[in-house]
C-alpha cells in the first residue's frame, strides 16, 4: 500500500512549491518592474490622481449624478491610458500575467494529477476520465 499523507505534510509541500515559484525568473522580473514603477514620480502622481477620481466616481454613482460620473469616468480612462502607455507598466502587466499563468499551470497540474491518480487506483480509464467503479457499474451498449 502506498504511503498516506497528512494534511500538514501536503501544506508543507505546498509551501515548498510556493517558495520555488517566488524564486523564478518571472517573479524576479515582476518585483524589479514594480520597484521601477514605484520609483517613477509621474506614474505615482497618476496613480494618486486615479485613486482620487475613483473615489469621486463612487460618490457620484451613489448620489445618481450621471453626468458628473460620465465626466469623471472619461478622466479615469485617460489617466489609465497614460499609465498603461509607459513601457515599464506594460512589462509589469506582462510579467504579472506570466506569474498568474504559472500559478494556474501548477494548480491545473495538481488537479489533473489527483484525478488521474484516483482513476488509476480504481483501475479506471484515464483517457475516458472514468473510475473503475464507474466502468464496473455502467452498462455500455454494444455497437
Amino acid at each position: 500500500m502506498e504511503k498516506l499523507y497528512s494534511k500538514d505534510e501536503i501544506i508543507a509541500k505546498a509551501r515548498e512549491i510556493a517558495i520555488m515559484i517566488a524564486n523564478t525568473e518571472q517573479v524576479e522580473f515582476f518585483k524589479r518592474a514594480e520597484e521601477q514603477i514605484n520609483e517613477n514620480q509621474k506614474i505615482r502622481e497618476n496613480i494618486a490622481s486615479l485613486k482620487s477620481l475613483q473615489k469621486q466616481a463612487v460618490n457620484f454613482q451613489q448620489y445618481g449624478k450621471e453626468r458628473a460620473l460620465g465626466i469623471i469616468e472619461g478622466k479615469i480612462e485617460k489617466i489609465q491610458g497614460d499609465i498603461d502607455e509607459v513601457p515599464i507598466v506594460q512589462e509589469f502587466k506582462q510579467s504579472q500575467g506570466e506569474v498568474n499563468d504559472l500559478l494556474q499551470l501548477v494548480s491545473n497540474t495538481i488537479a489533473n494529477t489527483v484525478t488521474d491518480e484516483i482513476i488509476k487506483a480504481t483501475d479506471g480509464d484515464v483517457r475516458r476520465g472514468e473510475t473503475g467503479s464507474y466502468i464496473k457499474n455502467t452498462t455500455y451498449e454494444k455497437l
